[in-house]
């Protein structure tokens, strides 16, 4: 799972077209050892190491669906990809994982439509938001980036899901939101009527990944 976040931790798992991988995963959390809220341990690293952009948790061994809903599981957390050289942090190993909140959840597989254009998950707090791009099926890509939007949605519609679509580009990774750019942006607030036009400047972007979601495995 890939770990974002310094005020607050979201966990998006790294997913592929196979299962048990088969699944987009947005999570809030919070890290916990020896009944002890560890969070800023994680925080006070990533000030300490400000050109790490990924920072990923191993969990324990678990059926990724149980995580449809708030529950507690272990794990470990990694400075850098910990399937690609990432460094285990000693303080952050068999942690406690609190699942707060479940951001999004979604299975791969048949019948899931793919949209035309680029659609992202919106997740965070003021004034710390993030978006991921929605996966559906093969070739697609991951994406998690943060954003600052001027006219961000109220807690109560961030709260109830909100998915951001750029009206005039392709779903494609060459048509990404990128670090800097500046765009205006067509917000769903999940079960409203009504659409928001958000200012959007590209923050960070922690990941991007397009070879493990290239085809079906």
């Amino acid at each position: 799972m890939l770990l974002v976040g310094e005020t607050d931790i979201f966990l998006s798992h790294l997913p592929m077209f196979m299962v048990p991988h088969n699944i987009q995963l947005i999570l809030e959390a919070t890290f916990q050892k020896a009944n002890t809220q560890i969070d800023n341990i994680y925080f006070q690293d990533r000030k300490t190491h400000p050109k790490t952009k990924i920072y990923t948790l191993e969990p324990e061994v678990l059926e990724a669906e149980t995580l449809f809903r708030p529950r507690t599981f272990e794990g470990k957390v990694f400075r850098g990809h910990l399937e690609r050289g990432g460094q285990s942090i000693d303080a952050l190993t068999e942690i406690q994982v609190n699942v707060k909140r479940v951001v999004y959840a979604q299975v791969f597989g048949p019948g899931l439509d793919k949209s035309d254009r680029l659609e992202y998950i919106l997740f965070g707090r003021e004034p710390e938001f993030f978006l991921a791009h929605v996966i559906t099926a093969p070739p697609d890509f991951d994406q998690v980036l943060s954003v600052t939007i001027d006219n961000p949605p109220t807690p109560d519609e961030l709260a109830r899901g909100v998915r951001v679509s750029v009206l005039d580009r392709s779903n494609s990774a060459s048509k990404r939101i990128r670090e800097g750019e500046k765009l205006v942006a067509q917000g769903h607030v999940t079960g409203a009527h009504q659409f928001l036009s958000l200012n959007i400047q590209g923050g960070t972007e922690f990941y991007l990944e397009e070879g493990e979601l290239a085809s079906q495995m």
